[in-house]
């Protein structure tokens, strides 16, 4: 064989390892990478005493029954409620759980489409206060822990809160750049966060400062739902669609997302992981603080 043809074939493989990677998969949502960098700005921003109680709480992982799904750190927790879903038999209920969409087009109701607490704000707020209730078993509070923490960073990607009629962007197929054929919410799940927090120059998996905290942190998980619906009225549909007026007529069911667009998309999508991280940490230290048990705001 020719070193031409060495090179072309060379070329070719890497282009399917590249497709592959991208390729969605339906068990992971928000990517693995990107909700193991949440678990883990999570942790460095956490005081020690919360890093041992959770080590304590990790000593129970056996009485949860789920070998296959590590629950041995919180990088494990971050993934644990993505994991387990593949057991439909015996998790398939937790699947409303990940998300709340309201329609882009519609005003933004932080209390619909959530019967009977089935969707990501009531989660998280109720496994926060399971999980600090400390008369409960180790290995309850332990799996109220893994959700909570994955169900924050689900509420901070816009497409698992924003919706134009295309379960939240599951039914637009795009392409992204050179890579055809995916969908706008795989997209920003995976290959989009996965550039976003890959910079080496700038880490998302460090010890941030009181300002950047101040900055980035707070409210409450309905309003990380509101901000998250935002951005995809406001830049994931119109960046998607090339038009400002998403709701004037029906869009079409494929689209393609340009290098330009994807780079303009990159620091939304890494501020938002960021947020989730540092958001994770404060429901974390609240939920071993001592004291009373805090009440529902739903």
């Amino acid at each position: 064989m020719g070193n031409r043809a060495i090179r072309h074939g060379g070329i070719a493989i890497g282009l399917l390892a590249l497709f592959a990677l991208l390729v969605p998969s339906p068990a992971l949502a928000w990517g693995f990478y990107a909700h193991q960098k949440t678990g883990s700005i999570a942790e460095q921003n956490v005081s020690p005493q919360t890093r041992a109680k959770i080590r304590r709480l990790m000593r129970s992982e056996h009485l949860l029954g789920t070998p296959e799904c590590d629950l041995a750190t919180i990088q494990d927790a971050s993934v644990w409620p993505d994991c387990v879903r593949r057991t439909r038999w015996r998790w398939g209920y937790t699947a409303a759980w990940h998300y709340r969409t309201t329609p882009i087009c519609e005003a933004y109701n932080p209390r619909a489409n959530c019967s009977g607490g089935n969707c990501v704000t009531a989660q998280i707020e109720r496994n926060h206060r399971i999980l600090a209730d400390e008369s409960l078993p180790d290995h309850i509070r332990l799996e109220a822990l893994a959700f909570m923490v994955h169900f924050a960073g689900d509420i901070h990607m816009p497409l698992h809160s924003g919706d134009r009629d295309d379960r939240g962007g599951n039914d637009r197929e795009t392409d992204y750049g050179i890579v055809p054929s995916l969908n706008l919410h795989w997209i920003w799940d995976g290959p989009l966060a996965e550039r976003a927090i890959s910079d080496p120059a700038d880490p998302v998996v460090r010890r941030y400062s009181t300002a950047e905290r101040a900055q980035l942190s707070g409210g409450e998980p309905a309003d990380w739902g509101r901000e998250s619906w935002e951005i995809s009225r406001s830049f994931v549909y119109p960046t998607a669609f090339d038009t400002q007026d998403v709701c004037a007529a029906p869009l079409p069911e494929k689209t393609a997302l340009t290098q330009e667009d994807i780079e303009r998309g990159v620091p939304i999508a890494k501020r938002r992981v960021q947020q989730a991280g540092l958001r994770i940490a404060d429901l974390l230290e609240s939920a071993f603080a001592p004291g009373p048990l805090p009440e529902p705001t739903r």
